[in-house]
Parts: structure tokens; C-alpha cells; sequence
């Protein structure tokens, strides 16, 4: 599904820091991976080129075989479509219910009434929240939060999941339990992406890690530890 060829990533400036130096992997559709390494190593940076929010400076960046690189203006809202990002800091709209939330994802792609009926009910009782639909985000916990913007990032059915330090502002049980919807999302074969410093999650969750330093991939095991 994404395969990353020799990718380099320079960001101009006075240091013009080297972001990812010469970075080469595939990940194959219906994979968990996860991708570890201290603040700077790159992680960030692997997600942004793969929801072409930054370009490679040199390299190849494939989605589906496809160079994202190159895809047009046009149609890179179909691109971004594809995948869902779920963020550390939930990223809710203060004022709009849960419901709202999830069926606002919809609303600006254009779907009708009808669709947004169908579609959020279903997702909410996937994300364990069928009961929340009419709550405010201030009116439930921090682990309801985050389950709340992984509905928004199923809603479209992505390909894919980018979950970037999706567990980074709760406690260690509401950890545990977003990284097991990702598993349950992963297992009904959503492709799922996950970048975490949270060692325990990774070795518990025994799939495939790939370690970054310093830009570049020093380990890729297919059952992996948090080793740095």
C-alpha cells in the first residue's frame, strides 16, 4: 500500500535540518505498524509526506502504487480521503455533539442528510460510543475524546488509519484502550500507522515496529520491541 523509496526530506532554513535521510520501506495493505524514535527522529515527518502535507525532497512516495508527489490539486481531497489521522490533541469542535462531530466530516464532503444518518450511528457503535451520540465534548472523559476523533477519521472509510501519539494525553487504561479499537480496526482490515513514544503499548502490542534516529531507519522487525 505505501512504499517509501530512497526518501529524503530537507527543511530550508538557516540549519536546513535533515529530516529523513535517504528512508526506504513498504507497508503492505491490512498491516500494524508502529513507528518509535525520540523527538526529532522523523516520525512526524513520515506521516506528513504520507498525507502529502510535505513533499520529499528527493525520493519516492507511493500510496497504492501511485506517486503521491504528483498528484494534482484537483484531487488530493481524494488522496486525504483515503486516509484517517487521528491526532494526540483530539482536535473537536467545542460546540457540536459527538454526533456532530463525526457527521461534520461528512458534511463538508458533500454527503447527504440521509448518508450522515446511516453512516454515524454505525461508526459510533464501532468506536464504543452509541450511547455518547447527544453528549458535548466537555461532558466526556479524555479516552471518549479520542474515540470520538477516531470515529471522524472512520467515517469515510479509509484505507488507512495515521494515528499520531493518539494516546499522549490520557492515562494508561484509557491507553490500552484506544491502541485496542486500533487493533479491532486493523483486524476488520483498515490499514493502521501508529508514531508513539509509549514503549509498554508497543511491546505489548507485538506487530511490527520500525526505529527511527536521527532521520534515518535503524531497525524494522516484523514482531517488535521499543528498543532505542
Amino acid at each position: 500500500m505505501i512504499e517509501f523509496k530512497n526518501v529524503k526530506k530537507i527543511y530550508s532554513g538557516a540549519l536546513n535540518a535533515v529530516a529523513l535521510d535517504d528512508v526506504s520501506f513498504r507497508i503492505e495493505k491490512s498491516e500494524f505498524v508502529s513507528f518509535v524514535g525520540h523527538s526529532g527522529a522523523g516520525k512526524s515527518t513520515i506521516l506528513k509526506l504520507i498525507y502529502a502535507e510535505e513533499k520529499p525532497t528527493s525520493g519516492e512516495v507511493l500510496f497504492n502504487g501511485e506517486n503521491i508527489t504528483k498528484i494534482t490539486s484537483r484531487n488530493m481531497p481524494y488522496h486525504r480521503r483515503r486516509i484517517g489521522t487521528v491526532f494526540q490533541d483530539y482536535k473537536l469542535l467545542a460546540k457540536k455533539t459527538v454526533f456532530e462531530n463525526v457527521a461534520f466530516a461528512l458534511e463538508v464532503s458533500g454527503h447527504t442528510n440521509k448518508e450522515i444518518q446511516e453512516n454515524v450511528p454505525q461508526i459510533l457503535d464501532i468506536v464504543g460510543l452509541g450511547n455518547k451520540a447527544e453528549s458535548y465534548p466537555h461532558e466526556i472523559s479524555g479516552g471518549e475524546k479520542q474515540r470520538v476523533a477516531i470515529a471522524r477519521a472512520l467515517v469515510h472509510r479509509p484505507a488507512l488509519i495515521i494515528a499520531d501519539e493518539p494516546t499522549g494525553n490520557l492515562d494508561p487504561i484509557s491507553a490500552w484502550g484506544i491502541i485496542q479499537l486500533l487493533l479491532k480496526i486493523n483486524s476488520l482490515g483498515t490499514t493502521v500507522i501508529l508514531a508513539t513514544h509509549d514503549k509498554e503499548i508497543v511491546n505489548n502490542i507485538k506487530k511490527r515496529v520500525i526505529t527511527l534516529d536521527q532521520g534515518r531507519i535503524i531497525r524494522d522487525h516484523s514482531k517488535g520491541r521499543y528498543a532505542i
